[in-house]
């Protein structure tokens, strides 16, 4: 499998988490729109913190994947250090980087 084709794979593989991952960003615009004219929740304001660091977490991982070589280093980092994901990507990570393809 060349490389196109195994980026499609996971891609696909993953599009849930990705779709999943959206959803909350647009929870996360929608409370933080909502904290302008009233007070939020302590659960709102937890999914707004969490949110936050997710997305914060996605910028180094995304950034790893696009240097050089960074197909290969984001695994080996993803092992090392496992929440360095977003929250949608950490649910079952073993079935996602353990199965052979």
């Amino acid at each position: 499998m060349n490389s196109v084709e195994e980026i499609k794979a996971l891609l696909h593989k993953n599009k849930a988490r990705f779709i999943e991952e959206l959803n909350e960003s647009k929870e996360l615009v929608s409370l933080l729109t909502k904290s302008i004219t009233t007070t939020l929740t302590e659960e709102e304001k937890k999914k707004v913190k969490e949110q936050t660091l997710d997305i914060c977490k996605a910028i180094p991982a995304f950034t790893v994947f696009m240097l050089p070589g960074g197909a290969l280093l984001l695994p080996l980092l993803i092992k090392l250090i496992p929440t360095i994901l977003p929250s949608s990507f950490r649910k079952d990570n073993s079935e996602n980087f353990n199965t052979p393809e």
